[in-house]
């Protein structure tokens, strides 16, 4: 996944890419009363070297979950739909919460970048989470899940040195990225019916108010009932 990612963050960073919401053919908005139960958020967060690899800070991602689940539960208040938070992290939630992970990223590779097109989707938001979700729905009583994937890396000193020489020569160099996925996923289908990305060289979900941000960008035009 991590080459994945870096294919699509080399396409996007120089192109400022912010969100984008896209919704599933024939899927406006939810069904009255619908529940939906709110996956574990799959977040973390990580240094970026002088050689630009990653270092995954342990520390700085509980922060990050901590603040990312503050601001979701605030907007709660604000939602037709309540959310049910799914806070036990067993292997069956750990697989599930895995695989959004990969399927999103094909759905920010093949459906936001004309040159990955596939041509069986003809531009279609037509995706699947891939496994049975009906489970879910019967542990949990909700119809939809929401799944929110998060990545943020933030430059060293050395890296920053490295910048700065490198833009002596011409060359930009990224600071860091945050990418974040949404997914909304029909437990009856299993189909993502609601999907967004945000992809940027800014953001900090270190601090509260950045992290309200991010998540404000990325459940930005999410659906009604």
């Amino acid at each position: 996944m991590l080459r994945l990612l870096g294919l699509i963050l080399g396409t996007l960073v120089s192109q400022a890419a912010l969100a984008q919401a896209v919704r599933a053919p024939e899927f406006d908005r939810l069904a009255g009363n619908s529940r939906i139960v709110l996956m574990p958020l799959d977040v973390e967060l990580f240094t970026l070297t002088a050689g630009g690899m990653t270092e995954p800070q342990a520390h700085w991602t509980e922060q990050a979950r901590g603040h990312m689940l503050a601001s979701l539960r605030r907007r709660e208040a604000t939602m037709d739909t309540p959310l049910i938070e799914l806070e036990q992290q067993d292997t069956k939630v750990a697989e599930l919460n895995h695989l959004h992970g990969a399927v999103a990223s094909s759905i920010a590779l093949h459906h936001y970048l004309a040159h990955y097109e596939l041509p069986t989707k003809e531009k279609r938001m037509d995706w699947h989470i891939g496994a049975d979700t009906a489970w879910l729905r019967e542990r949990t009583g909700a119809d939809y899940a929401l799944f929110l994937f998060m990545r943020d890396s933030y430059a060293t000193a050395e890296r920053k040195i490295t910048m700065f020489l490198a833009a002596m020569l011409s060359v930009g160099l990224p600071a860091g990225i945050q990418v974040g996925y949404a997914s909304l996923v029909d437990l009856q289908t299993g189909q993502i019916v609601w999907f967004n990305r945000l992809v940027r060289g800014t953001g900090d979900l270190r601090e509260a108010e950045p992290a309200e941000e991010s998540i404000t960008a990325l459940l930005d035009k999410f659906p009604r009932q």
